[in-house]
């Protein structure tokens, strides 16, 4: 059966962004001791809480030969694109399009008649990138306003399949009106996809106390509190029609028009042998089914409307963000502590990798943080956020990065100071102690991995990071490294960096100018001939076998060879 068609976002330069992350070149990562909180002993690594500084685009790219398919939740807060916010379009693509584009602030509607086709090319790659990086049961939470929610409801549908989508939160972010011409605006959306709807899950949310009140126990039932809920329905029943006789004495001729009794008569007066079934106070009601919170599920369905009582509002996350930063106002528009918890409690598990590639002041590492201390949880993050995401914050040379989610982060880890209202006009200081934890601070390297054409470039990347790269985009998975203790494929004498779905890789590169490390006869019938799989795939910097040969080699030892040359070969 064909899929019904689904309608499509058409915007300029979409041709050239729908692949562009393909396209954007791979940098490496480089760990900054001086701005990491290790524990005692420990060395810096990508295994843990991970904080990036750096264009999300390449960082995203630059994540995938280590975390592709690892994230379990993946939350962002891209720029709101109201006109406002002063960010830039940089990224780096030389088409006629983009050009006029690069290094510009996105204005305000009426004078920038490009600013929805700029947000949305801006989008699209990274929402990509996000894919690839997430769970097979993973999903996906992007806050939005009004301004993009209908372009964001499209490319996530394009990029995920709107048969992956899960819902639209609506987020009450403000506790009265506010100054308008028109009407106040006092929500936001959260929009979830999942990457396979099939394989995702909710977690339930633990009951509050107003739902908890909702159970009673009004005829002192000694299983409890409950709570009553009727017994029609709209559906159709084949035994859902009969008339009762309540217990006082009353006739009630059937469900009301147009629906159905939900059991049947037999299972109605089983329940009420079992004191399941409430008739009111006189025995006269129409007859509801006692629910009791003894039997009920251990906590309750998350809905999509979500309250500032629940969740906190923009005064609140603004307050928190003050005061863990000791009153340093860079960043405008943090998001609460308890709205992330909430994406985090619904979606993650107890040991799940939650992403935040528009990290601004680092509440999504937080929140992480303090529901591992609330619950128990090994949850890790990975933050990334550029130095500069306003051209304000570049000409002023305030390292957003640095500056706020770094700071951030290593004070709640790690304890600071603040201030509080002490009454009439005097301010007191307390200490909030620090709630533990580490994470490796990481920087893009200035240069990619390769130059154009695939050139190598003046610097030679190291020998891990070309095999990190190889193996990835070989297999979409992730290179052990060159720890024989976690990668016994790995053999240093004959470039094996290891083996996939019956498949070898080699690596036959040396990072100097020295002599080229070359796929020849000998080395084939030296080093190759014994390998355990079939099928090697060799990369290497000279090839000196041609096409007979290597027939005449599969022949005399059952194992075929795909040479690659290094760089020109790689992807």
């Amino acid at each position: 059966m064909r899929r019904a068609a689904v309608p499509t976002l058409h915007f300029k330069g979409k041709s050239v962004i729908e692949t562009h992350h393909h396209t954007v070149p791979h940098h490496t990562l480089a760990f900054d001791k001086k701005l990491s909180v290790l524990d005692e002993g420990q060395e810096p690594s990508l295994d843990g809480n991970l904080i990036i500084e750096g264009d999300n685009l390449l960082a995203l790219k630059a994540l995938l030969p280590t975390h592709a398919g690892k994230v379990k939740c993946v939350y962002i807060d891209p720029p709101y694109n109201t006109g406002n916010e002063g960010w830039v379009y940089n990224d780096n693509l030389t088409q006629p399009q983009f050009k006029e584009w690069i290094g510009q602030t996105v204005g305000k509607e009426g004078e920038d008649y490009s600013r929805h086709d700029k947000w949305c090319c801006m989008m699209y790659p990274r929402l990509m990138l996000l894919k690839e990086l997430m769970r097979e049961d993973g999903c996906i939470w992007v806050s939005i306003g009004d301004d993009e929610q209908r372009h964001l409801r499209h490319l996530l549908d394009e990029v995920f399949g709107p048969q992956n989508f899960i819902g639209t939160v609506v987020w009450q972010n403000a506790t009265g009106p506010k100054q308008s011409n028109t009407l106040s605006y006092s929500h936001e959306y959260v929009l979830c996809f999942a990457k396979d709807a099939t394989k995702w899950s909710r977690n339930l949310l633990p009951r509050n106390e107003v739902q908890e009140a909702d159970y009673t126990n009004r005829d002192d039932d000694p299983r409890g509190p409950w709570r009553d809920s009727g017994l029609d329905a709209r559906n159709y029943y084949s035994q859902g029609k009969y008339s009762i006789t309540c217990p006082g004495g009353r006739v009630i001729e059937g469900p009301p028009e147009g629906r159905y009794w939900s059991i049947s008569e037999d299972t109605l007066w089983d329940l009420d042998d079992d004191n399941r079934i409430w008739w009111g106070d006189d025995q006269n009601n129409v007859p509801r089914l006692k629910r009791f919170l003894s039997e009920a599920k251990a906590g309750v369905i998350p809905q999509t409307v979500w309250t500032y009582d629940e969740v906190g509002h923009s005064q609140e996350a603004k307050k928190d963000y003050l005061r863990v930063l000791s009153g340093e106002e860079v960043f405008t528009t943090p998001k609460p502590v308890r709205l992330i918890d909430r994406i985090i409690a619904v979606s993650s598990d107890s040991d799940g990798l939650i992403l935040d590639a528009f990290a601004g002041s680092g509440t999504t590492g937080q929140a992480v943080l303090e529901k591992n201390l609330a619950d128990g949880g090994n949850r890790t993050f990975i933050l990334v956020q550029m130095p500069h995401d306003t051209k304000k914050h570049k000409d002023e040379s305030i390292n957003i990065a640095q500056r706020l989610a770094f700071k951030r982060i290593k004070n709640v880890m790690t304890g600071y100071q603040y201030k509080r209202r002490a009454g009439k006009g005097k301010w007191k200081k307390e200490t909030a102690e620090g709630i533990g934890g580490s994470f490796t601070y990481a920087k893009l390297s200035d240069e990619p991995l390769f130059g154009d054409y695939r050139d190598l470039g003046d610097k030679l990347p190291a020998y891990d990071d070309i095999a990190a790269y190889i193996f990835y985009t070989e297999t979409s998975h992730e290179w052990l490294g060159s720890d024989r203790r976690k990668n016994k494929a790995f053999d240093k004498k004959t470039g094996r960096i290891g083996e996939h779905r019956g498949t070898s890789y080699y690596l036959l590169y040396r990072p100097n100018d020295e002599r080229d490390w070359g796929l020849d006869l000998d080395f084939a019938y030296d080093k190759l001939k014994d390998d355990p799989n079939r099928q090697l795939v060799v990369y290497c910097e000279k090839i000196s076998l041609h096409r007979d040969q290597l027939r005449k080699f599969a022949d005399d030892t059952g194992r075929r060879v795909r040479p690659m040359l290094v760089p020109f070969n790689l992807k």
